[in-house]
């Protein structure tokens, strides 16, 4: 029988990193390129006394000080990402994050521009700071929340791709047809189509920040939720617990491989290893 064919996102994502680093660079050089351009045509049309390469500074310090803040922002949305059902309770979050943001954008272009222009026997006045940070502040909010958005619109439509999974939830009406505390199966949703996963086919679990990717037949499917809230709905005889970011399938596991240092590698029947701390060692081997 011929392998499945791989689909989009698993052709994809030998290419994600490379898109994602290519698509920021190319988001802000781009944009200082541009408006370099357009703020000289800007000064030569008012006659206004500054050279060619000061809009050029300017652009292009803020355009690498926000690039280099995009690591930042990334982990800070996948510490707090902004869901539609909860956006109101995150939004405080976000606004203190842009204001975050502004300060060291702000720094560090001025930095930047500060040492540009020693290079060349000038010097460089940013002006009161209350005054222009506030105008700063007033551009990079706008800049944060397009770039917040930017960043969870990626992730939905990656989500969609690859799949997500959801806990079975109570019925409208009627008794439920299974426990829903402790689940036999995760609804799972994946470009406008559902279906359902029995608890027995995931393999293994692994925490990824406010979701957990259920591994199952080499698919991942992100599951909202913490590793600890997971594992207090799975059936302990099948799941256990070997690291704070994992848990494994029994069923999978063919052979544990003790480290020097306390820890073990947890091998699986299709070759994949897991990390098994210290702390969870014991039980793993008791089980």
């Amino acid at each position: 029988m011929d392998p499945t064919p791989p689909n989009l996102y698993q052709r994809y994502r030998p290419w994600r990193r490379s898109f994602e680093i290519g698509f920021w660079v190319a988001q802000y050089l781009v944009g200082a390129l541009a408006n370099s351009i357009t703020v000289n045509m800007d000064v030569r049309r008012g006659h206004l006394d500054f050279s060619a390469w000061q809009p050029v500074v300017w652009e292009t310090s803020s355009a690498v000080t926000a690039l280099a803040l995009v690591p930042a922002v990334v982990w800070f949305t996948r510490r707090f990402p902004l869901h539609l059902d909860d956006w109101r309770r995150l939004l405080p979050l976000h606004l203190l994050g842009s204001l975050a943001w502004s300060v060291l954008h702000v720094v560090g272009m001025v930095a930047i521009r500060k040492l540009a222009y020693a290079s060349v026997g000038d010097s460089y006045d940013f002006g009161s700071w209350w005054r222009e940070s506030g105008y700063e502040y007033l551009k990079d909010v706008r800049s944060y929340a397009g770039m917040v958005l930017t960043i969870e619109g990626y992730r939905l439509l990656l989500r969609r791709l690859q799949g997500e999974a959801m806990l079975l939830s109570l019925p409208d009406e009627g008794p439920p047809v299974e426990p829903v505390e402790r689940p036999e199966r995760f609804l799972v949703r994946k470009l406008g189509r559902e279906f359902l996963v029995a608890a027995t086919d995931i393999e293994w679990l692994q925490a990824a920040g406010n979701y957990v990717n259920l591994r199952v037949r080499g698919h991942d499917y992100p599951l909202r939720s913490t590793i600890a809230g997971i594992e207090a709905r799975l059936d302990p005889e099948r799941f256990v617990r070997i690291h704070r970011s994992y848990i494994v399938n029994l069923a999978q596991v063919a052979s544990i491989e003790p480290l020097d240092s306390g820890d073990a590698r947890v091998h699986l029947r299709d070759a994949t290893v897991l990390p098994c701390s210290r702390r969870y060692r014991a039980n793993l081997r008791s089980r």
